[in-house]
């Protein structure tokens, strides 16, 4: 749907709401953003997705062209996940447009997914410090072509999982690079999230408008609440409890996970 020439306020308070939550705790973009236009204002699962994924693509080509130009990005291991999503998301864009992107099938199978990858956003967000821990020194051992294929892997995975849900490339991509890089600077693992995610979210989001299901009016809307709550949100950030805002959005996620996966 073309963009009207008119913001929808709701939709401007819900991205002013959900861009507060970004500029606060770093994640929650994708995995809030498309299940609270699902279950709050009753919007089709493939067209939630689609618009979520420019929404998505667009604020992350902000924040990597600052990381790249603060040379904080590892273009190596960013060619490592895009040669796995890249692939992965051409063959999941074929799959539900051979489903029907607009079809029952198709709602309840994208549903079933977000739920899932909420879940694991989740979890990911509470068991990170843990998972990274336990783990970290184990992958360490292995070899930089054994961790190049796990890379890619991880690229495949993320590939799917955003296609169909738009979630997934934030908390559950770096929680995993973490583990893979033990040795890489967080800010350089987070900045290489961000700007692979630029590529996948537009493959996602192209094949999602091909197959009309992206609102452009509704993203407008969406955009013109979220650039100033994550604006407004970082100036707070530092003051803010970051576990419990952590632990707040996990627990969230975890029930609109449940929500969507078992409707």
């Amino acid at each position: 749907m073309p963009w009207n020439g008119i913001l929808e306020w709701p939709f401007v308070f819900s991205g002013l709401l959900v861009g507060g939550m970004v500029g606060l705790t770093g994640v929650g973009g994708g995995s809030l953003m498309t299940p609270l236009l699902v279950l709050l204002f009753g919007v089709h699962p493939a067209t939630a997705v689609g618009t979520d994924l420019f929404y998505a693509g667009i604020t992350k080509i902000a924040g990597s062209t600052v990381h790249g130009a603060n040379k904080t990005i590892d273009w190596k291991v960013v060619l490592r996940l895009a040669s796995g999503s890249a692939p992965a998301a051409l063959l999941t864009l074929f799959v539900l447009g051979h489903m029907g992107f607009k079809s029952g099938q198709a709602g309840s199978a994208i549903s079933c997914a977000l739920g899932l990858a909420l879940w694991l956003t989740a979890l990911s967000l509470l068991f990170r410090p843990w998972l990274v821990a336990r783990l970290a020194p184990r992958f360490d051992k292995l070899s930089d072509r054994v961790i190049a294929g796990l890379t890619v892997a991880l690229g495949a995975t993320l590939g799917v999982l955003v296609t169909i849900s738009s979630v997934g490339a934030g908390a559950i991509g770096v929680t995993v690079l973490l583990m893979l890089y033990p040795r890489m600077p967080t800010l350089r693992i987070v900045a290489s999230d961000i700007a692979h995610a630029v590529p996948l979210t537009l493959i996602a989001g192209a094949g999602h408008w091909a197959m009309g299901s992206v609102d452009w009016s509704m993203l407008v809307s969406l955009l013109a609440g979220s650039i100033p709550g994550v604006a407004l949100a970082s100036v707070f950030a530092s003051r803010a409890p970051d576990k419990l805002l952590r632990g707040l959005l996990a627990g969230v996620l975890a029930l609109v996970g449940a929500k969507l996966a078992l409707q």
